[in-house]
């Protein structure tokens, strides 16, 4: 039995060791004058505080800022649930700022998308001018976004890189599930994305 949760456990940590580093632009060199990091939300419950999975977003989007970039901004993005009054986005740009001492001056929301698709859409104009482009979430859902990205505009999916939100051992218990969910959106956003070709 505890060869199993083992084996699982690992195939937990391979299957986002690998999303992390799947579908990321052309390689550069030197540092880029300019970084976006465009951080995907979660269904959030509270109108007055970000649920653990946003606020862990917005550590792996912190964590995967360049400090030797000049201009670096976070993009908060994920609308109002219903019944709520305060967007995802404006719940995690708070908890970045009270909780984590973010300049308020480098936050821009995008308070509009109920998607993953909308999230990279509406997202697309924080993007434009930026040299590098980095999509946070955990690894599969961000991988999801990447996804996306290229499928609306391969041009900005040429300066995507790679954002900190695997490591090692973190959260490994959750992982497997985490894995699972997502492989199973993977399969169903390459399913979409076949249709919106045809």
């Amino acid at each position: 039995m505890g060869g199993v949760v083992v084996a699982v456990l690992v195939w937990g940590e391979i299957e986002h060791w690998w999303a992390s580093r799947a579908v990321l632009g052309e390689p550069r060199s030197g540092v880029p004058a300019s970084e976006v990091l465009v951080v995907l939300g979660f269904a959030n419950r509270s109108a007055d505080r970000a649920n653990a999975l946003n606020r862990w977003r917005v550590r792996a989007a912190l964590r995967s800022v360049d400090d030797k970039v000049p201009d670096s901004r976070l993009v908060f993005s994920g609308t109002t649930r219903p019944g709520g009054s305060v967007s995802e986005a404006e719940l995690m740009a708070r908890y970045a700022v009270r909780e984590w001492g973010v300049s308020s001056a480098r936050i821009q929301l995008e308070d509009r998308s109920r998607t993953t698709w909308e999230n990279i859409q509406y997202s697309i104009p924080f993007m434009n001018d930026a040299e590098s482009i980095k999509i946070v979430s955990n690894p599969l859902h961000a991988l999801r976004g990447r996804l996306y990205l290229r499928r609306q505009r391969p041009d900005l999916a040429r300066r995507v890189r790679r954002a900190s939100d695997y490591r090692f051992g973190e959260k490994s218990w959750a992982k497997p599930f985490f894995a699972v969910y997502g492989l199973l959106d993977l399969a169903r956003t390459r399913k979409d994305t076949r249709m919106r070709d045809e």
